[in-house]
This record gives C-alpha cells, sequence and structure tokens, in this order.
C-alpha cells in the first residue's frame, strides 16, 4: 500500500506560494504514490490531465504527506 499521498493544489496567481494550502486552493487533488520522487512527478501531471493548473490566471503546488 502506498504511504504517501500526492496532494495538488490548484492556486490563483494572485497567491502567494506560501498561502497556498488545502483552505485556500481553488481544487485540491490527492493520489497515492509510492516514493517521494514519484509524489513530485505526480503532482503536475495530475493536474494537467485532468485539465486544470494550466488555465490562464491559475498555477500547481504539490505537496507530498504521509497517509495516515
Amino acid at each position: 500500500m502506498p504511504t504517501i499521498l500526492v496532494v495538488t493544489l490548484i492556486c490563483a496567481s494572485s497567491l502567494a506560494a506560501q498561502d497556498c494550502t488545502r483552505a485556500t486552493a481553488q481544487d485540491v487533488i490527492t493520489h497515492p504514490a509510492h516514493s517521494p520522487q514519484e509524489c513530485m512527478l505526480l503532482g503536475p501531471a495530475i493536474a494537467a490531465g485532468t485539465g486544470r493548473g494550466t488555465e490562464a490566471g491559475t498555477y500547481v503546488k504539490t505537496l507530498c504527506e504521509q497517509r495516515r
């Protein structure tokens, strides 16, 4: 079972990166990953696959969290 959770945040470009959180994001997408490297690669790919994060005025931020 994957122990890492990819958290892909779609945030408004007017929001500073340090202020982009689950609570302030326009959209939050989660997906399991097997390693930190896989997590960092999957975040942007997941956003692009859904068509989110490529919209004008937004950016993608990827977090890697331990699953509970």
